[in-house]
This record gives structure tokens, sequence and C-alpha cells, in this order.
């Protein structure tokens, strides 16, 4: 499965219940681009993805730490628009044991090698994203 918008590689997971409402179009699962970091909502009736039941990628935190911050990455390029969505995703990973910032800055670092292209300046917006979370 891949990104429409930049060709890479997508994963799919499902989404608990409890964070639902920011998921895109508060689907039961979503897609993460590996390359550029944008997340999709899954249609229903798309029997192309078979999301699992946690996302399962290195650089993110297992669990609904994972999930939250996969989340939250999809909601970078508007930081502003939907800052109760962003603190709470913040916090809902930090409860189920996640770093959302430690996870920021290796995401940053692997953008600096060369091995993602994310569609947000992540070094600029961990630098908003503390500002609104502090």
């Amino acid at each position: 499965m891949t990104c429409p918008d930049c060709d890479g590689d997508r994963i799919a997971f499902a989404v608990p219940s409890s964070l639902r409402p920011y998921a895109p179009d508060e689907a039961l699962s979503a897609t993460l681009c590996t390359t550029c970091l944008r997340v999709a909502g899954v249609d229903a009736e798309d029997s192309e993805v078979e999301p699992s039941e946690t996302i399962e990628w290195g650089p993110l935190p297992s669990g609904e730490a994972g999930v939250a911050t996969a989340l939250l990455l999809g909601l970078l390029d508007s930081l502003a628009l939907r800052r109760a969505d962003v603190t709470a995703l913040c916090e809902h990973a930090e409860e189920a044991g996640g770093d959302p910032f430690l996870t920021l800055d290796r995401l940053a670092a692997m953008a600096e090698t060369g091995d993602l292209d994310p569609h947000v300046d992540l070094e600029r917006r961990t630098a908003q994203l503390q500002s609104l979370v502090d």
C-alpha cells in the first residue's frame, strides 16, 4: 500500500475508541506513511487495508502511545486550529507510556539523514508544539 502523496509505504493500524475523535473522519483504522508522515483514515470498504491492532513502526512507541503519536503526526500541519486535540494526544501518549517529544526528535534526526521526507518541518513544529503544551 503506497501513499498517494509521496509513493512511500503506508502502515495501517486500528484506532482505539478513546482516540477516534482525533482520527481522520473518526475512522476505526488509519494509515501512516513512513516517508512523509501523513495520516489518513481508512474506509471500512477498503479491502486492501488490513490494520494491525497497534502501530508497528520502529521510531514510534508501542501500544496506544504509538497510535496517539501517529495521530499527532497527522495534526502537525494544523497545530493552531487543532490545539486542544494536539494537547490531548500528547497527554494520551504520555499516559500510555510514550514520549511524543522524544519521538519527534528521533523523526527529525531521521529526516536530517534523508530517511524521511516529512510533510512538515519537524524541528519547527516540535518547538511550536512544546510552546502549546507548556
